[in-house]
Parts: structure tokens; sequence; C-alpha cells
């Protein structure tokens, strides 16, 4: 009996070393030389915590408190644990199960069975049962091993996945707040000019009740007045929602949000160095689709592993007796040692079907993965031309801006002077106005372009935050 037991472990140990399915290989990807616009190396500040060179502490003190308790980032992190699960009960198929049973019945045993009762015997008998038992399903042709290889890369692009909630929690709250910091200028603009317009139109009344001035000139004014005043609500509604939205961001009911120092003297962060090589490699997105890529390509493994047999192990001991009083004996003790072989013959389509089916999510996969690259090498793109655009076009809406500073102050200056009709003082002023506003949300543009570039590029400032979100 043990030298059937040795062979049989031997054939199984040399069987073992057999996987069936693709090995994994890393994809290539034919990634550009340069980036369509390139920059002079600046600090390595895509590893660093970028924001803070935004220079508000409060914007730190948010972002720290978004990376704790932020409910994406809860929810990413409990995928990850899922997964985590998974693989333990995938890898805990390489072992023998262990398991136990017991039992204790009261039996009437029938007098027209097909075995007779003997002369005399009580039909009513107690029976107590008690085992320990143990199976094994020899990993013969690597299925249990494509499974655990699979559900590793899963939780690999779990992840991946949520430090892609971190690095996206992080830009959006950065972001939400620069756009408020922008609304909070523009609703300050609005209110400064409203209050302008409405000493404008007080004189104008002042002059159209004595005469001096006529009442389309004053009606007008009135209409800049109404025009300026109609903005603060529409920007306050606008910065309720948007404090909404940074309140949600941080993972705590609408509220107000503190506010540091204004969108003006928010410091401009240096650009980023990042080269294609580098940006595959940390990015979590791209890792992601690669990881789940690998998983996609064991699952092969494990359905053509179905064309091959299983062999399953168990073993029982076990005590089995009518009395208590015998139960603990070594006559009461029973036992069991067997070993099955099942494979299949004619399974009528079914393992082709799923063989084909894991080929074909394999090439689904293969080909979301080579789109998330070019997406990625798009958005990098995208933002190293926004930012360089965004720039040119803020300054030039910024001289802009000074020049009809100039026209809006002589052009009051002739109409005092009686050279030109109040049209043009409105035109001006109009024209001030709409660019003052526009100018600031240009600023908020370029530094949400910025912040962009930043979370295209990846980078490994995720790890440096990751101890202060969920596991």
């Amino acid at each position: 009996m043990s030298d059937v037991r040795a062979r049989f472990a031997l054939a199984a140990a040399l069987l073992g070393g057999c996987t069936v399915g693709p090995d994994w290989r890393q994809p290539t990807v034919d990634t550009p030389p340069a980036w369509r616009i390139e920059y002079a190396q600046a600090a390595e500040l895509a590893n660093a915590r970028w924001w803070q060179a935004f220079g508000d502490p409060v914007l730190d003190s948010l972002v720290e408190d978004a990376l704790g308790q932020n409910r994406d980032l809860v929810q990413a992190a409990a995928r990850v644990e899922q997964f985590l699960g998974a693989l333990r009960t995938t890898r805990s198929q390489f072992y023998p199960q262990f398991n136990y049973s017991g039992a204790a019945s009261r039996n009437r045993a029938s007098e027209n069975a097909l075995t007779a009762l003997p002369a005399g015997a009580d039909r009513n008998y107690s029976l107590y049962d008690a085992a320990l038992g143990a199976s094994w399903q020899i990993d013969l042709f690597g299925r249990v091993r494509r499974q655990a290889e699979s559900v590793q890369a899963q939780v690999y692009a779990s992840e991946q996945g949520r430090r892609g909630v971190v690095l996206s929690v992080v830009a959006s709250v950065t972001t939400a707040y620069i756009a408020l910091r922008a609304l909070d200028r523009q609703l300050e603009i609005a209110r400064a000019t409203a209050e302008n317009y409405a000493g404008s139109l007080s004189l104008f009344e002042l002059r159209h009740k004595g005469g001096t001035v006529s009442e389309l000139e004053r009606s007008q004014v009135e209409s800049q007045y109404r025009q300026a005043q109609a903005a603060i609500p529409a920007l306050e509604r606008q910065v309720a929602q948007q404090e909404n939205l940074l309140s949600v961001l941080l993972g705590r009911n609408p509220g107000d949000i503190p506010r540091g120092k204004p969108i003006e003297a928010l410091a401009d962060p240096a650009i980023p160095p990042g080269l294609s090589a580098t940006l595959l490699e940390r990015r979590p997105d791209v890792l992601q689709a690669e990881q789940n890529l690998r998983a996609t390509n064991a699952q092969i493994g494990v359905a053509k592993s179905l064309y091959f047999p299983t062999l399953s192990l168990t073993g029982l001991f076990g005590l089995s007796s009518t009395s208590l009083d015998n139960f603990a004996k070594s006559s009461s003790a029973t036992g069991s040692l067997a070993a099955s072989l099942l494979g299949p013959i004619f399974t009528f389509g079914a393992i082709e079907g799923q063989v084909a089916s894991a080929e074909a999510a394999e090439r689904e996969a293969q080909a979301f993965y080579q789109s998330v690259v070019l997406n990625a090498l798009r958005d990098t793109n995208d933002a190293l031309i926004g930012v360089q655009k965004l720039r040119e076009e803020y300054d030039a809406r910024a001289r802009r801006t000074v020049s009809l500073r100039t026209y809006a102050r002589l052009s009051r200056a002739k109409y005092e002077g009686g050279a030109t009709s109040y049209i043009e003082v409105l035109y001006a002023e109009n024209e001030l106005f709409a660019a003052e506003l526009n100018g600031v949300s240009t600023l908020a543009q370029r530094h949400a372009e910025l912040i962009n570039l930043y979370k295209a590029l990846g980078g490994g400032w995720v790890d440096a935050v990751d101890p202060l979100a969920p596991k």
C-alpha cells in the first residue's frame, strides 16, 4: 500500500509542472520619441506633492482631508479587499482541505427490509459517528495556477484603480478649489462694478430731474446697472454649488468651505518633465489595463485546462458505534483512502466555447489596453498644448483688460467734457466688465490645465500621499 502511494505521489509531482495556456508577455507599445511641445526640464515635480506649489495652506489642508474622507477612495479600497479575499480563496486550492463531521441519531430498523433482523434483535438502536476528512485536488495541468495568476492580476489592477482614484481626487479637489476662488473673485468684481454703476445711476437720475440728461441716457445707465446686478445672484449660486461639490469631494455634508489666498496670489507651479516611457510606467489607468489584460490571458489557460482530467485524493478517519460506551475504542475505528480521476470525452462544444470566449476576452482587453495607452499619450499632449496656449491667452486678455480700463476712463472723461455720447462710455465699461470676468476665468483654466498635466503624467507623488488614503 505504501509503495502504491509513493508511486502515485511521484507521478503527481511530475505532472504538476504542466501548465496549459499562453504565458504572460509584456505588451509592446509604440511610443512617440517626443511630445508635440517640449519644455525645458524643470524640477521633478511630477513625483512631488505638486499642489503645494500653489502656495496655499488651505488648499493643502483640503487635499489631506479629501484623501482621508473621500467616499470614492473608501469604495476603491474595499474593491481591493474583495479581490484579495478572492485571491486567498483561489490559492487555498493548492493545499489539502481538512474537515470534520459528527452525528448522533436514534434509528428504527424495518422488519421487512432486504436483510432481515436476527431473531430477538432490538429494532431500535442509536448510532454515533465522528470523522476527520481531507481532500486534495492535484493541480495537474495548472488550472489553479492560472486561476491564481488571473486573480493576482485582478488584485494588482484593483490596486492601480485605487491609486487612480487617489490621483483623481487630488486633481478634482485642487481644480474645484481654484474654480471656487475664481468665482469668489468674479463675485467681487460683479459687486464692485454694480456698486460703481449704482453711483452712476444715482448721479444720472439727479441730472435727469435737473433736465441736464435725457431719459435715454438715464435708461442706458440703469440697464448697465441692472446687468451687473443680475450677475451677482448668478455668481452667488455658482459659488454655493462649487462649495457643495467640494464638500462631497471632502466626504462631508454640503456646507461652507474655508478660503485661503485669492486666485491672483496663487503661485504657478513649474511644468513637470515626462517622457513617454515613464508615463506608461506610472499612470494608474495604463497599469490597471495591463493587469486586466494579464488576468484575461491567464483565463485562457483556465479554460484550456478543462480539456484535461482532474485528479482528486480523499481520506477519512473516524469512529462509528451504536453505543457511547464503545465509541472511543479502537474497534470502532473506520477509515478510507481514495483517488479519483475525472476527464471529459464528449462535451459537444462546451469546453471549446469557454476557450473561444476566453480568447475573445483577451483580444478585447488587448485592444482596450492599446486604447488606454493612446489616450494617455493624447491627454499628455493636450495638457502640454493647453498649458502653453492658455498662458498666452491669459497674457493677451490681461493686456486687453489694461487697455479697456484706459479706454473706459478716457471715454467717461470725453463724455463729461461733452465730446461724445454716453453710448461710448456704456460700451467701454461693459467691455471692461466682461473682460475682467473672462480674465479671471482664463486664469482658472490655466491653473486647471496645469493640474490636468500633472494628472496626465501620473506621477510618483501618489506613493507619497497614499498613506493618507483608506486602505
